[in-house]
């Protein structure tokens, strides 16, 4: 009566589940159907209502917990971290040592690259799409040697820190050496992408190498190691203007590489916040440290020289309208991340400082938007340059 009643009530689904697992279960080498002999025969003892019930109710908890992986629509990720999971075994440590699964730091190397190549565009054109693509192919392998780098730098400290002593080097997936001849297949592919360029761009590209080596170091050295993170990573700022124009246009280029600077000094300063307790334990320095509850203070004071350098690169470039009306939504989004920001709660560090990579998104959007609406160049004076 009591089976019935609940079999009455299961959907029909769990009911062929629990048919099944009970058929199987009679064949599995574990007791959970066990037999005994009668009349000479050995015939399969039948569990009491009792226990009948009791396996019902577990099967169907079983068909709950298994049911979204099974029956109705699977859900599809194409997140990178579904990317390197994917990938074959032997591969995943060298993508995790690049980091790959964690595609954040690629976007905020990136994107002050965007905006140098989008300001360098002609009045009334879009950005080229060619040098973007290429400045992305090298962002991610330069972000990935530079990791690659601090890894091998940091072995040692990270093997004392829970979130980074599962990182491929701190935990042996990957020796030291491997690492090495790794960091030189990403170099010289880098370096093929560099190629491409023009030779100003190649040379300029190439200085920058001194400082992606040396910043791991400087954690040890001094409590400012985000600037030296922000000179390092910002350096598209330049190169992407030179990609364009052939050389820089120092007006423009370089206060929109100070603007990079105090943007990386603003979400890599929050980033360090997370790390505060271990950094102490180990020993090494952040801006987080030197500035603590002063953080707010500090930051802000970045904001508005960032904000001053986009406004003076603005105006030197040409921009207009759609340009200021973006730098206004920018500064309204760092005030608002600055002043919610609660520096003892990692939770809240890692979300204001993953939200800087919409703000780079938004303020290239800017730039887009403000070179299109530039007046577009004559034909006749196209004409005119042509025949020069």
């Amino acid at each position: 009566m009591l089976t019935a009643k609940l079999s009455s009530q299961l959907p029909l689904s769990a009911l062929r589940r629990i048919h099944r697992e009970a058929c199987h279960s009679c064949f599995h080498p574990l007791p959970t159907c066990f037999f005994h002999k009668e009349g000479g025969r050995t015939r399969p003892h039948v569990p009491s209502q009792t226990r009948m019930v009791e396996r019902m109710f577990h099967a169907q908890s079983a068909v709950r917990l298994r049911e979204p992986q099974h029956f109705g629509r699977r859900s599809f990720s194409l997140s990178a971290a579904t990317i390197v999971n994917s990938a074959p075994a032997p591969v995943q440590p060298y993508l995790r040592l690049m980091r790959l699964d964690k595609p954040i730091g690629t976007w905020l190397l990136y994107l002050p690259c965007t905006w140098s190549i989008a300001l360098a565009a002609d009045p009334g054109c879009l950005p080229d799409l060619g040098i973007l693509t290429l400045f992305g192919t090298g962002a991610l392998l330069m972000r990935g040697a530079g990791c690659t780098i601090n890894d091998m730098w940091d072995k040692d400290f990270d093997k004392k820190v829970s979130r980074t002593a599962t990182r491929p080097i701190a935990s042996g997936e990957i020796s030291r050496v491997q690492a090495l001849l790794f960091l030189g297949g990403q170099l010289s592919l880098a370096l093929g992408v560099l190629l491409c360029l023009n030779y100003y761009s190649i040379i300029l590209g190439a200085a920058s190498l001194s400082l992606v080596i040396t910043y791991p170091l400087m954690k040890r050295i001094t409590y400012w190691p985000q600037l030296v993170l922000g000179l390092t990573f910002n350096w598209g700022a330049l190169l992407g203007w030179s990609a364009v124009k052939g050389s820089c246009d120092w007006t423009v280029c370089l206060p929109l590489y100070v603007s990079g600077v105090m943007w990386t000094l603003i979400y890599d300063t929050i980033y360090a916040h997370q790390d505060k307790e271990d950094d102490v334990k180990v020993g090494v320095k952040s801006t987080a440290l030197r500035f603590q509850e002063q953080t707010k203070p500090w930051l802000s004071g970045f904001t508005v020289a960032m904000m001053s350098g986009l406004v003076v690169a603005g105006v030197n470039a040409e921009q207009t309208l759609p340009y200021y009306a973006v730098l206004s939504t920018v500064a309204i989004h760092l005030t608002h991340q600055i002043y919610t920001l609660d520096i003892n709660n990692p939770e809240d560090c890692w979300k204001k400082f993953i939200s800087n990579r919409n703000l780079g998104l938004l303020l290239f959007l800017g730039v887009v938007a403000g070179n299109l609406w530039k007046e577009e160049e004559r034909p006749c004076c196209k004409t005119e340059e042509a025949s020069r």
